[in-house]
């Protein structure tokens, strides 16, 4: 079996330290997509405007640091506002019929 050179060593090391770092940017990007997701759908637009906020902004860090691709945090944020967006019309809509 051939010996590891230096290089491929450190690469590796710093392979994994990106890793780490992406995996918890990821996580945390998730987290605040599924929170504004479930404030949506419970249909509580006040506590959900903050979140999507929070997401769509998790969603541009995590774009910048080249966690995700700039294409897959665009789209994911355009399906978050569309739902959000919806919510909030049909709620407007709701009311109007009262």
């Amino acid at each position: 079996m051939p010996k590891k050179s230096k290089s491929v060593l450190k690469a590796a090391r710093a392979s994994e330290r990106k890793r780490l770092r992406n995996k918890a940017v990821k996580s945390a990007t998730k987290t605040w997509i599924t929170k504004a997701e479930k404030a949506i759908a419970a249909g509580n637009l006040e506590a959900a405007e903050p979140l999507v906020i929070q997401a769509i902004s998790a969603l541009d860090r995590a774009a910048e640091k080249g966690v995700i691709h700039p294409n897959n945090a665009a789209r994911r944020k355009s399906r978050l506002m569309k739902k959000f967006n919806r919510a909030k019309l049909s709620t407007v809509a709701g009311e109007q019929k009262k």
